[in-house]
């Protein structure tokens, strides 16, 4: 039995196989997870039933696997029937999540067709698609470098 954090053996095969900037998404419940994902990319699904498994725990255990240099968000509708008046309550949980992983960096925000580009490029080694019912709660992690110890 593992004892690390990540368990789930699909995200530590395609993880293995990943390098500095290497991109992995962690996507809600409403993302189009097949038809959005990058030609390299492993679908992990992860999608249970609404509201299971949640980004937030997905985004915990990756970081006891990985450093992180870089995070984006899809940044959400300021009109329409989605629209929202201001950040997404999950971003702050999200912000939260990678400061106590000692990952002080901003989440970055990408418009949603921009960011669905992102997505199906050839350096995302994962796609994880979640149960997570928040709205705009997809993230884009760049993994960072794993420096030697001293």
């Amino acid at each position: 039995m593992l004892k690390g954090q990540l368990l789930q053996p699909q995200m530590n095969a395609a993880l293995a196989r990943a390098g500095h900037s290497s991109k992995v998404l962690i996507s809600d419940g409403n993302y189009p997870h097949w038809t959005k994902r990058g030609p390299n990319a492993e679908v992990v699904f992860l999608n249970l039933a609404p509201g299971l498994v949640n980004c937030t725990d997905v985004l915990k255990s990756l970081l006891s696997a990985i450093n992180v240099e870089k995070a984006e968000v899809m940044d959400y509708a300021r009109t329409g029937p989605n629209a929202l008046k201001a950040d997404p309550p999950i971003w702050n949980e999200f912000r939260q999540i990678l400061h106590a992983a000692g990952n002080d960096i901003e989440l970055d925000k990408v418009e949603r067709f921009k960011f669905y580009e992102l997505a199906a490029a050839p350096d995302v080694c994962l796609t994880i698609a979640t149960g997570e019912g928040a709205i705009y709660a997809n993230l884009m992690l760049t993994i960072g470098v794993v420096k030697p110890k001293a």
